[in-house]
């Protein structure tokens, strides 16, 4: 198979910043996705509908012209989010999910949720009203090992929310573990989903030490063992509606990343429908890409699929060093290395 033609997907998790942030990256997502799920943790996080809508509105602003691209917006959750806040949220056509970060878990997650039971009232009216619940799956005290966290996470927080909320549609998002694989599949796909990046199924955390420390392999959840990467790509191609692509892509510049205290997050909006198909090219098997980049996601989030098409050819190309990002440059996935598939007519 030397080319592939799709349905375009959407991206059911990314982060685009804001500002000339926003500015550099939206448009590598543009040309490659339909919609996305918009993530809202900024500074300060979105935590409101009011936010939401302005939000959206800057990043159809950012667009370069000509790009048809809807961004799908998300509340932040607090310990202070109020019920009337989801039934006007659940109202509105442009806020499709809110997103629940443990606090602390990851890059702007400290004003996330620091007990679960404290939006237990948020979560009832979230599915009484039918909005779906984005999980940043860790836990996050200090005495749970760091490449355990996800897994401790399903156990003791995510378990019971799924027992004491079992119409509640749920979204695991960048799974990296073969224990979050077996919590989604356990579920009814109706109500239970998971996201996969692309970059979780290409590398493992020996990518993290090889040559040396490398902070632009840096993210989180973090890359864990081949046994569960191999766990995430059996997934991903086996034609479930349970799992489909987010890309989790998360731009820092250079100075941010290779710090004394580098930021999580791995940049790979610039090639992200292209890493996905070389992924499933390494699984052997493509029959299931279509479904995974363009069905599931939709279904799930009772949404129509869309109607344009790209294509994909098996041609190899070379990822820059750099990107333009701000005032700074930003290091993306595969910096002058090669991506096996092109997207065809950018």
């Amino acid at each position: 198979m030397d080319s592939l033609s799709i349905i375009k997907p959407d991206d059911w998790h990314l982060h685009l910043r804001d500002g000339a942030a926003l500015r550099s990256v939206v448009n590598d997502s543009a040309r490659r996705f339909a919609r996305a799920i918009i993530m809202p943790n900024l500074k300060p996080p979105v935590t409101t509908c009011d936010m939401a809508l302005d939000y959206r509105q800057r990043v159809l602003d950012a667009l370069q012209p000509g790009l048809d691209f809807e961004p799908l917006m998300t509340l932040y959750l607090t310990d202070n989010t109020s019920p009337d806040e989801i039934v006007r949220a659940s109202q509105s056509p442009y806020i499709h999910a809110v997103k629940l970060y443990p606090a602390g878990a990851t890059t702007n997650s400290d004003a996330g949720v620091t007990a679960i039971k404290r939006v237990y009232p948020v979560l009832e009216a979230m599915q009484r009203h039918d909005l779906p619940l984005l999980v940043h799956g860790e836990s996050t005290a200090e005495d749970i090992d760091f490449f355990d966290r996800e897994k401790h996470y399903i156990d003791h927080t995510l378990r019971p929310i799924r027992e004491d909320f079992p119409e509640l549609r749920i979204v695991l998002e960048h799974m990296t573990t073969g224990d979050a694989v077996d919590f989604v599949t356990a579920h009814s796909a109706q109500l239970t989903a998971g996201t996969i990046t692309a970059h979780h199924l290409l590398i493992n955390r020996n990518a993290l030490f090889k040559g040396g420390i490398n902070p632009h392999h840096f993210c989180l959840p973090v890359a864990k063992r081949e046994t569960h990467r191999q766990k995430l790509l059996q997934a991903a191609t086996t034609r479930s509606d349970r799992f489909f692509a987010g890309t989790d892509s998360a731009p820092h510049g250079r100075s941010a990343k290779e710090s004394a205290c580098g930021c999580a997050g791995i940049y790979t909006a610039h090639a992200a429908v292209e890493l996905y198909a070389e992924a499933f090219e390494q699984a052997g098997d493509m029959s299931g890409f279509e479904q995974f980049m363009s069905l599931s996601g939709p279904r799930f989030y009772h949404l129509p699929v869309n109607t344009t098409r790209i294509t994909l050819k098996r041609e190899s190309w070379r990822v820059q060093p750099s990107i333009e990002f701000a005032s700074e440059q930003l290091v993306p996935f595969r910096a002058g290395q090669n991506v096996r598939w092109s997207l065809q007519d950018l």
